[in-house]
């Protein structure tokens, strides 16, 4: 510094004797931990949004840094008071928040600005990539705060810094400019409004704007569920079948213990509802719900996805990484198609069931986690284990509470309460006045087996409220192999005809092959004569051709 003038700890930093209070500057001060300040970043920007929590973050180091100028004016003997208008990057280090370094500018790149510096280990870039990964923006906003309070205080004037490039989005170094406010160029207002705090009134207004628009959303979606005849549970569950009003029930039960649930039953009967379930109505509602496709990430990378990775770990680790382990902490991880995870992984996610703890790739430390697991899986995974696919141990620490949910084929009380809660969500979501479904398309869907279950279901539904012409689905708007689907034979109440259930069967293979007798002779197995003669008895426009 000018004159040689060195700004040390030694003459700032004080300590009462026995502990207590700490002062720097003569102003009483704290140490604080950046992990801590790292993860209230991560709680705000789930609360409110980057936008706001970027505003929150700004105006509390701007504030900062125009208090430690104010402090410091009189707190140090300065040789002269242009030592003191510069001290505040000396400061930035004696304080441990970053490093740094002065910026050697090259002839063509323009005019220097008013303020320019280079930052290295920034806390925030840190903490930001630590918590949160890699972003699309710089994310050093109480560093810039800092500066640029500290600058307008010791000016007299309004001082506003940016970064242009910074760690935290993969730059090699943060890049600091700052230049008082009437040199800054308009296409900075986006920068420039963080340091306002019409900018907090801006966001809050939106949050509010927003929670608006979801309530009136809600209220139509109970309007349309209320003219489709539908009726939620508080949870969003629709089941009448006594089979699914177990399934749930367990659920709920499940939910009050941190114990591990392993979710079985075939591909789209809603396994993931069932797991949301028991996450909303536990102890851990009010943290995240973090949920991750097992089938759909490579080997390669399921360990780095689920328990991090660390800087260098593997080629393109560029920085530190948490796992979905550590993202879930506190709440609930659901690892769905469990059954997919190769040998490899089994064992160590073994040994995290056991031990509570992960281990990032290319680390040797082990950090603790709190988390609910709640798997699924659509294979028989007893099977699996009989055939040495499966760990056995894993198998039996997974399915400490088994949830097996049927079919939709075996619970045909619910498809109609599913595809008018169905109806109406699509509706709403589609913008399509429709109401209800006619009594033919009723039929349709009640005949169908649905091998592809509630999701399945969902999907003609959706596709027969776009096609629809009219306010209700006719069966003509249905999918073909739904439409297609021939009488369901299974007697039901007092036993009907066997001449009505061959007319009915013949008629419908008829229909599936859009009138041609041939073919529907040849798929029954009777002659082409013999199914002239049945639809002449039947009265069937068919047999006057």
């Amino acid at each position: 510094m000018a004159g040689g003038f060195e700004l040390g700890l030694n003459e700032l930093l004080s300590f009462e004797p026995g502990g207590g209070l700490i002062h720097f500057a003569g102003q009483r001060a704290m140490l604080m931990d950046p992990v801590a300040l790292g993860l209230l970043r991560k709680e705000l920007i789930d609360l409110v949004g980057i936008t706001a929590a970027r505003g929150i973050f700004t105006r509390l180091g701007y504030a900062h840094g125009w208090r430690t100028a104010e402090a410091l004016k009189t707190a140090v003997a300065w040789p002269d008071e242009s030592v003191w208008r510069r001290a505040g990057g000396r400061l930035h280090m004696l304080q441990g928040q970053v490093r740094v370094e002065r910026m050697e500018r090259r002839p063509d790149e323009g005019p220097e600005p008013f303020a320019e510096a280079q930052w290295r280990d920034s806390y925030e870039a840190e903490q930001h990539l630590l918590h949160l990964g890699q972003a699309d923006q710089p994310v050093c906003w109480s560093l810039t705060g800092f500066a640029s309070g500290y600058m307008s205080y010791v000016n007299g004037k309004p001082i506003y810094g940016t970064e242009l490039r910074c760690v935290g989005r993969g730059d090699a170094a943060c890049h600091f400019v700052g230049r008082p406010a009437e040199e800054w160029s308009t296409e900075c207002t986006e920068v420039l409004r963080f340091y306002e705090t019409q900018c907090m009134e801006g966001v809050l207004a939106q949050v509010t704007d927003a929670l608006k628009q979801a309530e009136r959303k809600l209220r139509a979606k109970r309007q349309s569920l209320a003219r489709a005849g539908v009726t939620e549970d508080p949870a969003g569950m629709v089941a009448r079948s006594e089979s699914m009003l177990r399934v749930i029930n367990l659920a709920r039960r499940a939910a009050k213990v941190d114990s591990t649930v392993l979710v079985t039953g075939e591909s789209g009967v809603g396994k993931e509802r069932i797991a949301r379930l028991i996450h909303d109505e536990s102890g851990r509602a009010h943290k995240a719900f973090v949920a991750v496709n097992c089938a759909a990430v490579t080997e390669s990378l399921l360990e780095s996805e689920l328990f991090g990775h660390a800087r260098g770990a593997f080629t393109g680790a560029t920085h530190d990484r948490a796992g979905l382990f550590e993202a879930a902490h506190g709440g609930t991880l659901f690892l769905d198609e469990v059954g997919e995870v190769p040998a490899s992984m089994q064992a160590k996610l073994l040994r995290v069931l056991q031990e509570r703890e992960v281990r990032r790739v290319g680390e040797n430390a082990s950090r603790k986690v709190d988390v609910r697991l709640v798997a699924a899986t659509n294979r028989e995974l007893a099977e699996e284990v009989r055939l040495g696919r499966f760990r056995q141990d894993l198998y039996y620490r997974l399915r400490v509470i088994e949830l097996k949910i049927p079919p939709l084929r075996e619970r045909r009380e619910d498809i109609l309460p599913l595809a008018r809660l169905l109806l109406a969500e699509a509706a709403e979501r589609l913008g399509r006045k429709v109401a209800g479904l006619a009594p033919d398309a009723v039929d349709q869907l009640l005949r169908y087996g649905w091998p592809g279950n509630v999701r399945e279901l969902g999907n003609a539904v959706e596709r027969a409220v776009a096609l629809c012409e009219g306010q209700r689905v006719e069966r003509d708007d249905l999918p073909e192999e739904v439409r297609a689907a021939p009488p369901n034979l299974m007697p039901t109440g007092n036993p009907r005809r066997l001449e009505d259930m061959e007319k009915e069967y013949i008629l419908a293979v008829l229909a599936q092959n859009d009138g041609n007798r041939a073919r529907t002779a040849e798929q029954l197995d009777i002659g082409v004569a013999t199914l002239y003669r049945k639809l002449k008895q039947y009265g069937h426009p068919e047999a006057a051709h």
